[in-house]
C-alpha cells in the first residue's frame, strides 16, 4: 500500500470511510481533552472530514495533513473558504481563517512547519496504515506534535476475515505504540452498530492519550 493506492481511492471516489456528519464519538468525548477556545487541534490524514467543520464551529483552530489534494479542495469548498496555497518544504499548505492543511506525505511534515499543537484527533489515520508503517507513524506523530494529548478512535476485528484498510488495532498495540509517552485511558470499548465495510463485526475503542 502506497501513495498511489490512496490517490486512486480519491480519484474514483471510493471513500467509504468519509462520514456525512461529525463523528458521534468526537462530539461525546472531545471534552476529555479540556481544551480552551482558540487552541489548535491536529487531524492527521484528515481527508475532507466534517469533524473539522465541527471543531471550527466550537471555536478551535485546526491543522491537518492529507495526501490527496482532491480531498482538501473538497474540504475547503464544503467549508466555504477560499484557501491561500503556499509551498512549505515538501508540502503544500492550504490556509484560511483558523485552519491550515498540509497536503502531501505526512512523514515530510516537520514540527517547525506544523507549529504549536494543543491536541491531536486521530479517527482515521492509525487504522488506515499497514502494520509496518504504524510504528513509524506513531513516533512521527508524537514528535511533530510535541507529545500533545490525543483522542484516538480505532477498532478491533478478526483481521483474517478481511484485509485492511481499515486495519484492526488491538488494545495491546495501542499500549505498544503510546504507553511509554502517554497515560493511555480507554474511554469506550463497545461493539460498533455497523459492520466494518459492511462485512465484519468490530469493537470500537476510544482512547484518551493523556
Amino acid at each position: 500500500m502506497d501513495a498511489h493506492f490512496w490517490h486512486q481511492r480519491w480519484q474514483k471516489n471510493e471513500i467509504g470511510f468519509h462520514q456525512s456528519d461529525a463523528d458521534a464519538q468526537l462530539v461525546k468525548h472531545f471534552p476529555q481533552l479540556q481544551l480552551k477556545a482558540g487552541n489548535r487541534v491536529f487531524v492527521p490524514l484528515c481527508g475532507k472530514t466534517l469533524d473539522i467543520a465541527w471543531m471550527l464551529d466550537q471555536g478551535y483552530q485546526v491543522a491537518g495533513a492529507e495526501l490527496s489534494q482532491i480531498a482538501i479542495e473538497h474540504l475547503f469548498a464544503n467549508l466555504g473558504i477560499k484557501p491561500e496555497v503556499t509551498i512549505v518544504g515538501a508540502l503544500k499548505r492550504y490556509s484560511g481563517d483558523n485552519i491550515d492543511i498540509f497536503v502531501g506525505d505526512i512523514f515530510e511534515l516537520t514540527a517547525q512547519e506544523l507549529g504549536t499543537i494543543h491536541a491531536v484527533y486521530d479517527r482515521a489515520a492509525l487504522v488506515a496504515l499497514p502494520e509496518e508503517t504504524r510504528k513509524t507513524y506513531t513516533r512521527h506523530l508524537t514528535a511533530i506534535t510535541n507529545k500533545a494529548p490525543q483522542l484516538l478512535l480505532c477498532f478491533e476485528y478478526d483481521q483474517s476475515l478481511m484485509a485492511g484498510p481499515p486495519f484492526s488495532i488491538s488494545r495491546d498495540e495501542v499500549e505498544e505504540h503510546y504507553a511509554a509517552t502517554y497515560e493511555t485511558i480507554l474511554l469506550e470499548h463497545e461493539i460498533l452498530p455497523q459492520r466494518v465495510k459492511g462485512k465484519v463485526e468490530a469493537i470500537g475503542s476510544v482512547w484518551h492519550l493523556k
